[in-house]
């Protein structure tokens, strides 16, 4: 009994002696180079951080991958992904006209309610944090609460296609126009109605962002501005307020280039899908068409790669511009 209890004593003393090698010689091996010895101090932040990445690289990354590996191949979900190469890419350009529309409609949205939205929700932020602060509170939360409601509903009843529709009543008691307009079965009035309403839904979030980066503005720089040579309001903006709230700048940049490239939802609910002569039709809509509709999953991985390599294009170039400011 005793030399069993005297072998546990000595197994236990040579696994410490092993694992305190083990640590040693790890400790060493991080010496060798700088990036090893940060991973190595913080190892426990890193293993604390494993499970999110984890997830991060099952949900986020894996999919991106397995998408773009896909817009190379012809897949169904029902038989075998077969290899075509650079196919799908040339036939969405030589040989899809609806994709051509497509992105016709999307950079139309995007260049109009992309700088539009956000210069709006600046601006709105900007005049509402000047107002004393109950009245800003107030005004702040009549500005936001239609964001929380349902836009789509109000949006078709305004133009609705009947004596109902708000836009057509108004219209017709000015005697502007003598009878009912179908606003949303006429492809003249498609796009700019998706514009306004998308420019409209765009304000929420951004504004919320933006007003809450203009309170944490310390307003002990402006009194420093003073003392160095800030003359007016302008340059106030430029080298004291905006500088401060890059952080709220970019994170409202990169919310308003995912709502401008994923316009989707809105078309079909005003709309319909597909909407009269594609006049509503977006690169979403597309997508949803070949991934919902036809199940042709690798057209519509080709199209998704695009459209990520979009957003990612733009999202570089939104850093840059925001870098330059206040300089």
């Amino acid at each position: 009994m005793e030399n069993t209890v005297e072998t546990n004593l000595e197994e236990k003393k040579s696994f410490k002696q092993k694992f305190q090698e083990f640590r040693h010689n790890v400790d060493m091996w991080s010496r060798k180079k700088p990036l090893r010895r940060k991973i190595y101090l913080d190892r426990v932040l890193y293993l604390m951080m494993l499970p999110y990445c984890l997830l991060f690289f099952t949900f986020t990354v894996l999919p991106v991958l397995m998408s773009f590996i896909l817009s190379f191949t012809d897949f169904n979900m029902f038989e075998f992904p077969r290899w075509m190469g650079w196919d799908n890419y040339l036939n969405l350009f030589l040989e899809d006209p609806i994709f051509i529309t497509a992105i016709k409609n999307t950079l139309i949205i995007a260049v109009i309610v992309g700088p539009g939205g956000y210069m709006l929700s600046f601006i709105f932020a900007w005049l509402i944090n000047e107002l004393p602060r109950y009245l800003r509170a107030v005004v702040t939360f009549v500005f936001y609460a239609p964001a929380l409601t349902g836009a789509i509903s109000i949006w078709a009843l305004i133009f609705s296609s009947d004596y109902y529709g708000w836009a057509n009543s108004i219209l017709m008691k000015l005697q502007i126009i003598h009878e009912p307009i179908t606003w949303l079965k006429n492809a003249k009035y498609i796009l700019p109605i998706v514009i306004v309403v998308q420019l409209w839904m765009s304000l929420g979030v951004n504004f919320l962002t933006l007003i809450a980066g203009l309170k944490g503005v310390n307003k002990e720089l402006y009194e420093a501005g003073a003392i160095d040579g800030i003359k007016n309001r302008w340059q106030e903006l430029w080298y004291i307020t905006l500088p401060s709230i890059k952080d709220q700048l970019l994170f409202s940049a990169v919310i308003q280039i995912s709502n401008t490239l994923g316009v989707g939802g809105v078309t079909t609910a005003l709309c319909g899908f597909p909407s009269v002569q594609y006049a509503g039709h977006t690169i979403v809509n597309h997508l949803s068409d070949y991934t919902s509709n036809r199940f042709e999953l690798g057209y519509a991985s080709a199209i998704a790669t695009l459209l990520f390599i979009a957003s990612i294009g733009l999202n570089s170039l939104i850093r840059k511009l925001i870098r330059k400011v206040g300089s």
